[in-house]
């Protein structure tokens, strides 16, 4: 198998994970079901992955760049993070890692863990350095990034990790733009 084959095949093996942990969580899904969806062998998975728990790792790296929803003027901050927001959720289900690790991290310590650092990190301390770089106080402008994050994290939950349907894409964006706002505003 060529290096470009490797990869392909990887790629595939990836994204059959992530859609199947995204849709049954991390204890449903097996080595076998992977493989089968993939159209590989199980070995082929333990070769690239180390197994389950590896193959679940590599599935749920998460990579997003958020930075284009911090420049601009505080004033428009809900449109652009819903915007973004919206965008993700309105992508393939099973294309998302974070939607795979919220799933997962009522099972797996692990995958909780991982939610929780990838949100400090990308959502919560950028949000966080935003609001104080526009203006308001260290202490004001944490308060108001976590509620921020807490909501979209509640909300997120509510629709994708409980399978409630996320609704219309032009409503549900509207309704996050002025939410966020008021959150960031008052």
């Amino acid at each position: 198998m060529s290096a470009r084959d490797a990869a392909a095949t990887r790629q595939r093996i990836l994204e059959q994970a992530r859609h199947q942990f995204a849709r049954h969580g991390y204890t449903a899904v097996t080595v076998k079901g992977v493989a089968d969806a993939a159209g590989v062998s199980p070995n082929l998975i333990t070769r690239y992955f180390g197994g389950k728990d590896g193959l679940f790792l590599a599935a749920t790296r998460v990579e997003i760049p958020v930075a284009d929803s911090f420049d601009g003027d505080r004033a428009t901050l809900g449109a652009r993070l819903a915007a973004n927001i919206v965008r993700r959720w309105s992508g393939a289900p099973g294309a998302d890692p974070l939607l795979v690790l919220q799933r997962a991290s009522g099972e797996r310590p692990e995958a909780a863990e991982a939610l929780a650092a990838f949100l400090d990190t990308n959502s919560l301390e950028p949000l966080h350095r935003y609001l104080r770089d526009s203006g308001l106080d260290d202490a004001e402008a944490r308060s108001r990034a976590a509620a921020i994050d807490a909501f979209v994290l509640g909300v997120s939950t509510r629709r994708r990790v409980l399978r409630s349907e996320p609704g219309d894409p032009a409503e549900l964006e509207a309704w996050l733009a002025t939410t966020i706002q008021r959150l960031a505003d008052e």
